[in-house]
């Protein structure tokens, strides 16, 4: 029969696409584009061997697909920039505040200000107490904590040896210890540390508090705050 051409439809699509490359600039394809080209491809089918349904689904499938996941991922983005903005906010707030730290290690300022910390006590335990120790490992202080407390449970060291004298500043250790069921074991401890600045950080990097005398933590480390 005349008037009737053999073309293949999938043919003239392929002609449209390398013909969108050519023209440079953006060489993707937007939903318009994809639609009128899918349009074109139905004007120009054979009628006799018209696209096969499944594979007109599964082109639609795979535009769909791509699409939504070029959509989702600028979604990503501005999420990412949103948290990222809100957390340099919130660290931000944090500079010269005093926050709870997973660390045996405190700083001891200059001045009668001392450093502090928290003794997780479980139920049952006697005779718990905390020794400070200086950079060489030496003990200067006891401290016993009060009797029958339990749970997160604070101390503080004014900075004094056991002598009386002024403890110079600088980094000091501590641990804590106490009789559990008549066991003596290592009781859990926590630092307090000022926190000095904060170094912002993005998509790819953390923020970073800045602690006194400590060095960086990040922000998720954290476990409270006090006041200054």
């Amino acid at each position: 029969m005349t008037g009737i051409t053999n073309q293949n439809p999938l043919d003239s699509l392929k002609w449209q696409q390398e013909s969108v490359k050519e023209g440079g600039g953006n060489e993707s394809l937007t939903q318009e584009d994809f639609f009128s080209l899918l349009s074109q491809q139905l004007a120009m089918q054979d009628p006799f061997k018209p696209v096969d349904n499944d594979q007109m689904i599964s082109q639609m499938s795979s535009f769909a697909t791509v699409d939504g996941i070029s959509s989702l991922n600028g979604g990503i983005d501005t999420l990412n920039s949103v948290m990222t903005s809100n957390q340099a906010l919130e660290a931000s707030g944090l500079v010269g505040q005093k926050v709870l730290i997973p660390s045996d290690t405190a700083f001891l300022n200059d001045g009668a200000e001392g450093l502090s910390g928290v003794v997780n006590v479980p139920p049952g335990s006697q005779n718990t107490r905390v020794q400070i120790m200086d950079s060489t490992g030496q003990v200067v202080k006891t401290l016993p904590l009060t009797d029958g407390a339990t749970g997160n449970v604070d101390f503080k060291w004014d900075g004094k040896a056991a002598t009386g004298a002024a403890m110079p500043a600088g980094s000091y250790s501590f641990t804590a210890t106490g009789l559990v069921n008549g066991t003596a074991e290592a009781l859990p401890s926590y630092a307090y540390a000022h926190v000095s600045s904060v170094t912002l950080g993005g998509a790819d990097n953390q923020t970073v508090l800045n602690l006194k005398g400590l060095g960086g933590i990040s922000l998720g480390e954290i476990l409270a705050v006090a006041e200054g």
